[in-house]
This record gives C-alpha cells, sequence and structure tokens, in this order.
C-alpha cells in the first residue's frame, strides 16, 4: 500500500477521493426502529435516504486503518431520530474514533454484557469506542449530523447482533424533552 492523501470537507463530510460510498434508506433499517408502521409508510412514501458513508478503502488487515465520513441525515421514523444501523466490530478487541465535523448527535454505545453509554457529539467532539462496544449514531438536529471515523482495517462490522438483540436506548423527538429513553 503506498502513502495517499485525501481532502475532508469539515461542514458536508465530503471525503476525496473516495473509493466507496454505502447508502442506507428507510427500508434498509428495518426492525432498528420501535414504530414499524411509520417505517413502512415512509417507504411507501419514497424510502428516503438515512445516512451515507464515504471511505476510502485500504486492505482489511492488521496494521491498515480505514478512514470513512458519514453523513447522517436529519429525519425522523415516528417519534424515534433517524439513526445508523450500529454494530460490533467482528474483532471484538478493536475501537474506533470519531470527529464530529458538523451538525449535532448522539452516539450510544452498549457491551454484550449489559454496558451502556452515551454521549453527546457536535463540531469538534473527539468520541472514542473503546474494544467490544456496540455503537452506533443518532442525528438529533435540524441539519446534517456529519463525522469522520478511523478504525483497524481487521476490525469488520457485525450488523447481525445488533439486528437481533437492538440497542436498549431510543433517542425520541417527542414527548417535548423526553430525548433519550
Amino acid at each position: 500500500m503506498d502513502p495517499f492523501v485525501l481532502m475532508l470537507d469539515w461542514r458536508t463530510g465530503a471525503l476525496e477521493p473516495h473509493t466507496s460510498r454505502t447508502e442506507r434508506h428507510v427500508s434498509d433499517m428495518q426492525g432498528a426502529y420501535a414504530d414499524q408502521a411509520a417505517l413502512s409508510q415512509l417507504v411507501e412514501q419514497g424510502d428516503p435516504l438515512v445516512y451515507e458513508v464515504l471511505q476510502y478503502d485500504v486492505p482489511e488487515e492488521v496494521g491498515q486503518l480505514i478512514c470513512c465520513t458519514t453523513v447522517l441525515h436529519p429525519g425522523t421514523v415516528g417519534d424515534e431520530y433517524f439513526m445508523t444501523k450500529g454494530h460490533y466490530h467482528v474483532v471484538r478487541d478493536t475501537g474506533e474514533v470519531y470527529l464530529g465535523l458538523s451538525g449535532n448527535g448522539q452516539l450510544l454505545l452498549m457491551t454484550e454484557d449489559g454496558g451502556e453509554a452515551a454521549t453527546p457529539i457536535g463540531p469538534g467532539t473527539i468520541a472514542y469506542v473503546p474494544p467490544c462496544w456496540a455503537h452506533r449514531t443518532v442525528n438529533t438536529g435540524e441539519d446534517p449530523f456529519v463525522f469522520f471515523a478511523v478504525y483497524p482495517g481487521q476490525a469488520g462490522h457485525d450488523y447481525g447482533t445488533i439486528e437481533q438483540a437492538g440497542f436498549p436506548k431510543r433517542v425520541m423527538r417527542t414527548p417535548p424533552g423526553a430525548g433519550l429513553q
């Protein structure tokens, strides 16, 4: 692997060059939201984009670092804010670092033995996801929530455990002041 340089737009999350782009629409989030009827209605009304990830791909092996940006769009499914699917790393003993670029959100974390944490992320916030912690981000604002992430190349993504077990905390828009539940 040769050295490379990326350009990052702090406001929009544009990462140039990027070699892969992942898009998640509401229809890709089946089972993630509490209100499945609201999710189905959004799918029927056009299946809006929830988030996108721009990444510069490197070999998924020990010693490599993967860099990516996530743009989590504003919106709700019922009263629940748009969020990422959330995942553990396949290699559980790998961590991750997030840097908030623009917008506002929450980072929800949990462990398989019942540990839970939540922290707000905004521009300039650096959040550390320790090994063995699942993580999901939630856009709590009216603008796109954009962050940069770096994690080990061998980490991998385990979405299946979250799809089966879910997250113990949800971030809701209403009732007013309810927030994290």
